[in-house]
Order: structure tokens, then C-alpha cells, then sequence
């Protein structure tokens, strides 16, 4: 990539089982991007889903880049961009909020608005609907995060240093809108308490590197029961937490990818093995083993 705006934001991993809409944790496989002005508007992409990433009408990095700074009275300059992407499109990967947040980015830039990171964060907050994905892509490492209006409040920790991640990813996306539609209206009070107490549970398990706390951690009663249906990698997957060095199982975001985290260098190569073996002979998917991104996104000018 040559002297243009550059950035680079992480893919993400959100939910994490019980913190629904509330925790993420930042992942090492990331959307780098490098744009210019230019006279017309352009996608050079390689990478994965790099057939769709190239595509410019309706993409979304440039509608919103060319909205937000319609809404904000400017024209949008054109620009010519050059991608590389590593995040799976439609996976639960969080590959929208890294779309956004570039593309916000892209505005604040290119159009001038001395926007602050607290501002280009709560913009992506709002435009996604929830505020976990954006704030672990924006921040790195695991962010609990809540929204207050366009006030975002969060908080985030350093993932223990012999923590990893695999996240095995099948072959079809899911759309996000058809993940949140199989969601009920309304949960007991005792559902609700459990996920309570798990969520709660979490913060304090990576704060303190307490892997043995993940396994109920991530248990959730709140979108991962009604899901499994159309995330069908996830009921073989839920019961390897607490066993062969794997400490986790959710659900990575909406689904239908499934996050596990590992324990200890060693430990990737077992679960690897334990995961291929439950998956069996029929289950055509990609296992990525992968760590915890500590940086979040990174802008060079």
C-alpha cells in the first residue's frame, strides 16, 4: 500500500455467550484499508469475500462513508480504494463494524470533521444498534460496553497472554437481521438472571485470568437456545467447554461461526483435534486458529 489514509481494524467476537449486545473481544485477523482522493470511486480488494468487497454500488463502507457526510452538509470526495480483507463476510465476525468504523473514519478524514475517537465510536454504536463489536474493533482486547444516547461507556481489559481463539466458520453466512428475528420477545426472570450472573461472571474471568470460570461464563439462555437451529455447528461445539484444554463455546456474534477459547500454546493443537472430531465426516468447515488483538484500530496519515 502506498502514502494515502491508511487503517487497520480487527475482526471481533461478540456476545461471547451471555453478554448479549455487551461484550466483545478483538481478534488477530483484520480489514486494512488505504484510500485517496480521486475522480471517480474505486475498490481495489484481495483477501477473503474479495469478489464482494470490490463490488462499489451498495457496498457498505462507501454508502456510509458518502451518508454521513451528506447528513453533515458536505459533498463526499470521491475516493479510490484499495482493501485487503481477512474478515469473513455475514460470519459473525463482526466484519459490519469493521465496515463502519472505516468508513466513519473515511468521513472524518476526508471530509473534515475533527471528529474525536469518543465521537467516531458513538457513531458506530449508533448505526450498528449495539455497541459490543464496534467498541472491541475501535479499542482492542475485550470491551464491555454500554450506550447511554451516543454516549458510549466502555471498558476494557488485556486478555491473558496464554488465552487463544479458534473459530470455526462453515460455509454459509447468516444475516444478521435473520439471527435477531428467531429472538423472542420477552425471558423469565429466571433466564434473564442467569445471563445476568454469567455476563457478570465474564468481565471478572478475563480481569483476573480465571479460565476455569469461562465454561459458565458463556453459558446463555437469551439467543443462543433460540439459534441453534440456524447455527447448526453450535450444539455439537457447546459441549467441549471445560475439556481438552478448551475453557469456552459461544456462539461468535450472531452466529453462525462458533468462538472457542484455549488455554496455553499446546492447548490450540488439542482443541483443533477435538473440534475436526465432533464436526465429523458431513460438517464442511474452517477451523482458524487465531489470538486476541490488543491494539483495536490503527490510522496512519
Amino acid at each position: 500500500m502506498g502514502s494515502g489514509f491508511r487503517l487497520r481494524l480487527p475482526a471481533t467476537s461478540a456476545n461471547l455467550g451471555a453478554a448479549f449486545d455487551t461484550a466483545a473481544v478483538a481478534l488477530d485477523f483484520h480489514l486494512e484499508i488505504e484510500a485517496e482522493v480521486a475522480e471517480s470511486f474505486s475498490i481495489i480488494a484481495t483477501g477473503r469475500n474479495a469478489d464482494l468487497c470490490s463490488v462499489t454500488d451498495g457496498n457498505l463502507i462507501l454508502t456510509t462513508y458518502c451518508e454521513l457526510l451528506e447528513r453533515e452538509g458536505i459533498v463526499a470526495p470521491a475516493l479510490a480504494v484499495t482493501m485487503h480483507n481477512q474478515i469473513p463476510l455475514g460470519m459473525g465476525c463482526g466484519s459490519s463494524a469493521a465496515g463502519r468504523l472505516a468508513a466513519i473514519a473515511l468521513a472524518v478524514h476526508f471530509g473534515g470533521l475533527g471528529w474525536t475517537s469518543a465521537q467516531i465510536l458513538a457513531e458506530a454504536c449508533v448505526q450498528e444498534g449495539h455497541p459490543d463489536n464496534a467498541a472491541a474493533c475501535w479499542l482492542g482486547g475485550l470491551v464491555i460496553a454500554a450506550c447511554e444516547g451516543r454516549t458510549v461507556h466502555a471498558a476494557r481489559v488485556e486478555p491473558p497472554q496464554d488465552w487463544r481463539a479458534l473459530v470455526v466458520i462453515p460455509t454459509t453466512p447468516l444475516a444478521t437481521s435473520k439471527a435477531r428475528a428467531v429472538l423472542p420477545a420477552e425471558y423469565s426472570r429466571a433466564d434473564a438472571v442467569a445471563n445476568i450472573q454469567a455476563a457478570s461472571l465474564l468481565g471478572l474471568a478475563f480481569a483476573h485470568g480465571r479460565g476455569e470460570l469461562l465454561r459458565p461464563a458463556m453459558a446463555d439462555r437469551v439467543h443462543q437456545p433460540y439459534r441453534m437451529e440456524i447455527c447448526p455447528l453450535l450444539p455439537s461445539l457447546l459441549p467441549l467447554a471445560g475439556s481438552h484444554g478448551i475453557l469456552g463455546v459461544a456462539l461468535s456474534g450472531a452466529g453462525p461461526s462458533v468462538l472457542l477459547i484455549v488455554s496455553g500454546p499446546d492447548a490450540v493443537v488439542d482443541a483443533t483435534s477435538a473440534v475436526l472430531e465432533t464436526l465429523g465426516d458431513d460438517a464442511d468447515a474452517e477451523i482458524l486458529v487465531t489470538s486476541f488483538e490488543h491494539r483495536g484500530v490503527t490510522l496512519n496519515q
